[in-house]
């Protein structure tokens, strides 16, 4: 049985559940269960607090967990990053009340900077050679330069909402942040066949990401042209049709360039275009 290690609440915890759904993992998630076992996998989840996940793993309590890149980093946990999943993107950024005329880091220089994250910030002072005090605040950092706590503030930013309605502006992004896969050093070797498997699942479902399954008739005079257009992931498929004059092609597009592609093949005479998404994509 291999254990994960997943935040209890918010967005990382909503996105985590969604993909072990995805890949067909079936977790049934409790409020008042720290400890749940999937139904369908040798898998049980552990919810702990985001900030809990990085040492629970290092220690083996758990043998791999979901966590945000920033806390990964914050903690300073030995746990191995095994996959960077690619959902719960954000910053980490300083932040100064929106109506101060900013120059440059040096702007900070004597400076009393508000943060959740004091390690990794001042690991960015001491890399520019800037001399600030450094505030350690847990909850609601934003509102710390309002109520005259500190000058300026370094925190997580997704939309920038948050500083906008406390009148702060981003003027230095720190770190990029995402989801990552971290595992136990020490995790034995039926552990990480469970792990192997799993990862085969979620690559899966994330091969499928902005993926569409298309089928189409086309005429065969045109098929060349209508091949030239199609950057399927190797040759469509053609299947002949009753009209030995039209044939069907089946391929799958990007999302990216879908609109601009389906434009040129109704240009070359395509016709009845089906779409379908695909939801996990093995190759």
């Amino acid at each position: 049985m291999l254990r994960i290690a997943v935040q209890s609440k918010g967005r990382l915890y909503e996105d985590t559940m969604q993909l072990l759904s995805e890949a067909d993992i079936k977790v049934t998630a409790s409020k008042r269960t720290l400890l749940v076992s999937a139904q369908n996998f040798p898998l049980e989840v552990l919810y702990l607090r985001d900030d809990d996940i990085p040492q629970s793993v290092a220690t083996g309590v758990a043998d791999i967990g979901v966590v945000g890149e920033n806390e990964y980093q914050e903690r300073g946990a030995e746990a191995d990053i095994i996959s960077r999943l690619g959902f719960s993107r954000c910053r980490l950024s300083l932040a100064i009340p929106k109506d101060i005329d900013y120059q440059g880091l040096e702007w900070f220089n004597g400076k009393t900077i508000a943060t959740s994250y004091p390690v990794i910030l001042n690991r960015y002072l001491q890399e520019h050679n800037i001399s600030a005090n450094v505030h350690v605040i847990t909850g609601s950092v934003e509102i710390s330069p309002g109520i005259g706590l500190a000058d300026a503030i370094f925190d997580i930013v997704s939309s920038g909402s948050t500083l906008v309605s406390n009148n702060l502006r981003e003027v230095e992004i720190v770190m990029q942040s995402e989801a990552l896969l971290i595992g136990y050093p020490g995790m034995s070797n039926e552990k990480r066949d469970i792990l192997n498997q799993m990862l085969f699942r979620f690559e899966a479902v994330k091969q499928a990401e902005d993926k569409k399954y298309v089928r189409m008739n086309a005429p065969k005079a045109k098929l060349d042209e209508i091949i030239n257009v199609l950057p399927g992931l190797k040759s469509p498929t053609i299947i002949p049709l009753a009209d030995d004059e039209w044939c069907s092609v089946h391929t799958v597009l990007d999302q990216k360039r879908f609109w601009e592609i389906i434009g040129q093949l109704k240009d070359l005479g395509a016709q009845g275009i089906l779409v379908t998404p695909i939801e996990k994509m093995i190759l």
